[in-house]
């Protein structure tokens, strides 16, 4: 049986991944006190320390993982960079990789694509150079949970290092352009972020844009989504928000008995949570790796840009040009994916996000607008008839 220790490890996405790809969880790390009383329930028997900087050390297993904290590396953050307060706590795994008389095989570190270019790449110089000195070879790719057949614009880097194997293999092997659109004969739901309306970065057609664990304002909140047929502007349900991360419905229920805990928490636990069929896809991998064509790859010079994928070792860098598609999955599509009905967005959420979107540069799918502003006087005229 492979062996693996969960460090930032939230609400279990990479665990319960590793798990249905035949891995066994040794040890358990996570500070927040909701994301433990999940990790409580759906792990029994599993070590959970609540705190990295109070482990003296790792039980020897075949892989270490850490889906290390992405708020100053999010471009939607704080963009503090990797010195900030949470990102910069991957040191802490550093620390407990260099201790003695411990061989970790594999190491899997996991994070936000925009760490690539924030600060001219600084937070990967950081990683790899931490990684290669303690002697590890890594490679990295950005992978887009839609190849993985589910409408989550959701893309993340995977970094993944090794003293005795080829990381290349697992990682950057295989390949599939992506080809998840249906032919448009129709109108596609969308879906959007209502907390912005300035920018492009929360939307996504026939999908919903990456679900987070907050607002600009630090709300945890959901998505929107604009069903053109027939005419609605909803918030998905929060079990949807847990299948469109893989995870089986009502798995972060425990959360809401943990003091302090609201229904709302549980949005913020799904946001924080790495996706749990991309968690299957690197666990069966590790176990059966393919070979990495090195046809595809190109040297980097030191202060050369971060591509989306590449790999490196002692103090070399090459991009490899693969896609962001490691995977083929099914497609379903974003309207038929949802299993449960959403809530109508409020009038004021409508309002404030159209009218943004109005005063912004930005382009929408044709009738979009015209949609929310319809949504708007529907529920308006409903509080009219009430009253």
């Amino acid at each position: 049986m492979l062996t693996s220790v969960g460090l930032f490890s939230g609400i279990g996405g990479i665990e319960e991944g590793l798990r249905r790809a035949g891995w066994q969880t040794r040890l358990l790390c996570e500070i927040d006190p909701a994301a433990r009383a999940v990790l409580r329930q759906r792990f029994p028997g599993v070590k959970i320390s609540s705190d990295i900087k109070e482990l003296a050390g790792l039980p020897e297993v075949d892989l270490v993982t850490a889906g290390f904290p992405c708020q100053d590396l999010s471009q939607a953050g704080t963009t503090k960079g990797i010195n900030g307060r949470k990102s910069g706590l991957v040191r802490e795994v550093f620390r407990l990789l260099g201790e003695r008389n411990r061989v970790q095989k594999w190491v899997l570190l996991e994070n936000v694509p925009f760490m690539l270019q924030l600060d001219g790449g600084r937070a990967m110089r950081v990683i790899t150079t931490g990684l290669e000195d303690l002697g590890y070879t890594w490679a990295y790719r950005t992978v887009d949970a839609r190849a993985f057949g589910l409408p989550q614009r959701r893309k993340r880097v995977l970094i993944l290092a090794s003293k005795t194997e080829d990381p290349r293999d697992v990682l950057l092997s295989g390949d599939n352009p992506p080809a998840y659109l249906p032919a448009r004969k129709r109108p596609l739901a969308c879906g959007f972020y209502w907390t912005e309306g300035n920018t492009g970065l929360g939307w996504a057609i026939d999908a919903i844009p990456a679900l987070k664990p907050g607002s600009a304002i630090s709300i945890p909140s959901p998505p929107a989504i604009w069903l053109p047929r027939p005419r609605k502007i909803v918030t998905p349900d929060v079990r949807d928000a847990e299948r469109l991360q893989g995870f089986p419905v009502d798995w972060t229920r425990p959360a809401v008995n943990c003091d302090g805990c609201s229904e709302r928490e549980r949005w913020r636990l799904i946001g924080n949570a790495v996706n749990v069929r991309v968690s299957k896809w690197i666990g069966k991998k590790l176990r059966n790796p393919g070979r990495h064509d090195t046809h595809m790859d190109t040297k980097q010079r030191k202060n050369d840009r971060w591509e989306p994928a590449g790999w490196g070792r002692k103090g070399e860098r090459y991009s490899t040009n693969v896609s962001e598609w490691p995977a083929q999955y099914g497609y379903r599509s974003l309207a038929e994916f949802l299993a449960y009905e959403g809530t109508p967005l409020s009038s004021r959420a409508a309002s404030g996000f159209l009218r943004r979107a109005r005063s912004s540069k930005l382009r929408f799918q044709p009738g979009f607008l015209e949609d929310i502003a319809y949504h708007i006087e529907r529920i308006e005229e409903g509080l009219r008839r009430a009253s």
